[in-house]
């Protein structure tokens, strides 16, 4: 069964990536979260994404802040989709995470979201998407999902306009 690959670059990016963990499991979507760094465990971070690919992992999420580049380091290994979150943290806010993630060379893509908990919850709903190409019943469910985010909009303005 296919899954989605959440890879984190230290731990400390957890209460970001939770978001994304969120997102899945809402839609059902099978996950794994791991902790490897592009740069202090390349090898174990290589070794992961061809087992993660040999056991049918359909996309990769990156997670990493300051100028780490864990979604280029796996796009490099992988031809499947890799989307990259740039993580707030660091003395730039994560402004470098997010040059380091989406500055790739041509030929090596990777979908970069928003800096923070924002694109990492955008990251799961990317995914999710992806997969949903060839799943219809998760494309019903992310239709389900959105019109329930709109409904819930609807109600705030209704809210609001009952208190003016």
């Amino acid at each position: 069964m296919s899954f989605v690959a959440i890879l984190m670059g230290s731990d400390s990016d957890w209460p970001v990536m939770q978001a994304t963990v969120a997102v899945l499991k809402s839609l059902g979507v099978k996950h794994e979260v791991r902790v490897t760094s592009a740069h202090r465990t390349p090898v174990d971070t290589a070794e992961y994404v061809t087992d993660a690919v040999s056991r049918d992992c359909e996309v990769f999420i990156c997670a990493a802040g300051m100028a780490a580049h864990l979604a280029g380091a796996v796009a490099a290994h992988t031809t499947r989709p890799v989307i990259g979150v740039p993580i707030d943290s660091g003395p730039l806010s994560g402004f470098d995470a997010l040059l380091s993630t989406v500055q790739m060379p041509g030929g090596i893509p990777v979908a970069t979201v928003a800096v923070g908990k924002a694109g990492a919850k955008n990251a799961g709903y990317l995914a999710a998407q992806i997969l949903a190409v060839a799943d219809p019943d998760l494309a019903g469910r992310i239709s389900a999902d959105r019109e329930a985010s709109r409904q819930k909009i609807r109600k705030a303005n209704q809210t609001l306009q009952s208190q003016l």
